[in-house]
């Protein structure tokens, strides 16, 4: 038997379930707050939607993407990241045809062939929300703020903030030129890889991590003083808005993203809890990424939260994490017919919205106080003979030994008294 997960995946135990169910469930009621629908998407694809939507230059699509052929011949990929998905979703279904801005969000598994680290796995648990339609800076500071607001409400303090801009097609190219003109002037400086970028794209040298490249990265020209007037009123903007709701930032011009299709405002919220690679949510605007995948040009900004580095950035924090579900009530048995009798009370009890457990194994009475204490129910009631014939009972609180004689038809009353 193989008894043991593959490299780079997590098994979420039992007693470890409630926190994730805990987040979710707040990113959800988050996510309503802020206007967002969830929209479910495939786990998987068509390879060529990920080589377009991501890039087929990109490490995720050249290294690190899960691709197999099917049965049928055609080359499938299990899904790297969300947002290519939400947008061929919405082209197929007309869904941009709608009421703008268009706002989704999505929890999902994404996976990535990559080195396991803190926080980082092959299969791994993502929370997204994307916004279609609106090319105005208060829509990227609206998103800004909704990332913000899922990290305070989980109380999570020690997040800073980054914003950078990007520029555009207009004012890329002439800044890509300025950076070729710098990196070439340290070439020898650069890794075998970044000075494979140098032609290609010189705007993913400044995202590098090999300490030499960061090193020349930290003198090259910043994008931010190389905007049109347009991409530079349009951060101003953002920052304008930012300042206006309260929203602490840093402007980090080494962050970038390296496809053609990204535009102006990025962004990145950041911990120094969880190791070097401390980026617990990244975002920006791609406005050519819906033209890229065969729709009319639709501005676009969006992000995603992995939550495994999420949990590990709670922990450290010391946050509230949810409490797993704890027993209402355990009814003991003694003998056949209160066995019988237990069940239907306990399936009564779950109809009116309360955890109860009755013995499913035949145990003795003694064994079954012992599994009562371990599941650590708030009361328990021992039901024999005299008790059914009586129809009523006595529950005993354990935590102070008090015990309440009570009809079995009001169980559920003497329950609700937390």
């Amino acid at each position: 038997m193989i008894t043991t997960a593959p490299r780079g995946t997590q098994d979420v135990l039992p007693e470890e379930s409630y926190k994730w169910q805990y987040i979710e469930q707040a990113l959800t009621a988050l996510s309503q707050k802020f206007g967002f629908h969830e929209v479910r998407t495939p786990v998987f694809e068509h390879t060529q939607l990920f080589d377009r939507g991501v890039g087929d230059t990109t490490d995720i699509v050249q290294k690190e993407m899960y691709t197999f052929e099917d049965k049928g011949g055609r080359s499938i990929t299990l899904r790297p990241e969300g947002t290519a998905s939400v947008v061929r979703c919405s082209l197929e279904h007309g869904l941009l045809g709608r009421s703008l801005p268009l706002k989704m969000s999505y929890l999902i598994d994404c996976f990535r062939y990559e080195k396991p680290q803190a926080g980082r796995y092959r299969q791994f648990r993502q929370f997204g929300a994307e916004v279609f339609g609106s090319q105005h800076p208060a829509c990227d500071a609206e998103l800004i703020a909704f990332v913000s607001q899922i990290f305070e409400t989980l109380g999570v303090g020690d997040i800073g903030v980054e914003i950078n801009s990007i520029g555009c097609p207009k004012c890329r190219p002439m800044y890509h030129d300025k950076l070729r003109a710098y990196f070439n002037q340290h070439i020898d400086q650069l890794c075998p890889t970044c000075r494979e970028r140098l032609e290609k794209n010189p705007l993913r040298i400044l995202d590098c991590k090999n300490d030499s490249c960061k090193e020349v990265a930290a003198g090259a020209p910043k994008g931010i003083d190389n905007l049109c007037e347009e991409c530079h009123d349009h951060f101003e903007g953002v920052k304008t808005r930012l300042d206006a709701m309260g929203i602490s930032y840093t402007v980090n011009p080494q962050i970038v993203r390296g496809l053609d299709y990204y535009t102006k405002t990025v962004f990145e919220f950041v911990s120094q809890n969880i190791g070097a690679q401390g980026t617990v949510c990244g975002g920006g605007r791609y406005d050519g990424l819906v033209q890229t995948l065969g729709g009319a040009p639709t501005p676009a900004i969006g992000f995603a939260i992995g939550l495994q580095r999420l949990m590990l950035v709670m922990e450290h924090a010391g946050a509230f994490m949810g409490r797993d579900t704890v027993c209402d009530l355990y009814i003991a048995s003694i003998g056949e017919a209160a066995s019988v009798k237990s069940q239907q009370i306990a399936m009564d009890l779950r109809r009116q919205g309360f955890f109860c457990e009755s013995d499913v194994q035949g145990r003795s009475l003694k064994a079954q106080m012992k599994y009562a204490d371990k599941l650590g129910a708030r009361y328990t009631l021992v039901l024999g003979d005299d008790e059914i014939a009586a129809g009523r009972g006595k529950v005993k609180n354990m935590e102070t030994g008090e015990e309440t004689e009570t009809d079995f038809s009001a169980l559920g009353g003497l329950l609700g008294k937390r």
